[in-house]
């Protein structure tokens, strides 16, 4: 027949609870014992019930084994700590070579500005001379590398409008363009011949007869 699977939590009913209580109470030291003598180990098993009742198991004396356990905790915990004291002290002493890399560059920095240098030997100020005349010599070449790629694109800007230029004088040339004001003049001329050549057409279209006789009188 198969056991049923049995949900762990907290027996509220009072009886069955410790009905439960001794059984497996009895089937834990039982299961001490058996390792024991199975394996050959030292096993130690203690117990209190609700009451405070203390049920216990040890394959050899409880007290030594008990101090034995004590021992190797004390050790456990004191390599554990041993070892957090050790990850402390290192992190520090990174911090303080970080704190020491710092102050000398900051120093350093100040004596390539000019300043705290009453304390730097003759063979310091040769050498923060030497370091000066790098960076200058560094610094003016990239100057020159700037000024050269402004003066190409200047030279460009000109040839452009240079070319720009030319087009538009070919182009000129090409429609023969002529002023503004003669352009001008040119389309008042042009309005005035067509002014004039609308009144003559109108002058022509007017009708004339030729009456022979008196006048006729109007009414």
């Amino acid at each position: 027949m198969v056991r049923g699977k049995i949900e762990i939590k907290r027996i509220e009913n009072l009886t069955s609870r410790q009905v439960t209580f001794s059984k497996r109470r009895k089937g834990l030291l039982k299961k001490a014992h058996e390792l024991s003598v199975l394996c050959d180990a030292q096993v130690a098993a203690v117990v209190f019930s609700q009451k405070g009742k203390l049920y216990e198991y040890a394959s050899s004396d409880m007290k030594k084994m008990m101090e034995r356990c004590e021992i190797h905790r004390r050790e456990y915990f004191h390599a554990e700590r041993f070892q957090k004291e050790q990850q402390v002290q290192d992190l520090k002493n990174e911090i303080t070579i970080m704190v020491n890399s710092i102050e000398l560059l900051q120093r350093h920095c100040r004596r390539l500005m000019g300043q705290d240098l009453d304390s730097c030997s003759l063979e310091e100020l040769k050498e923060i001379t030497i370091q000066i005349e790098k960076s200058l010599t560094i610094v003016r070449s990239r100057k020159a590398t700037l000024n050269e790629e402004e003066v190409r694109k200047l030279k460009a800007e000109i040839a452009g409008k240079r070319e720009l230029l030319n087009e538009r004088t070919r182009l000129h040339q090409m429609f023969e363009e002529k002023p503004l004001w003669t352009q001008s003049r040119n389309l008042e001329s042009e309005k005035n011949a067509s002014s004039s050549a609308s009144e003559n057409m109108h002058i022509s279209n007017v009708e004339t007869d030729l009456f022979i006789g008196l006048p006729r009188s109007r009414v």
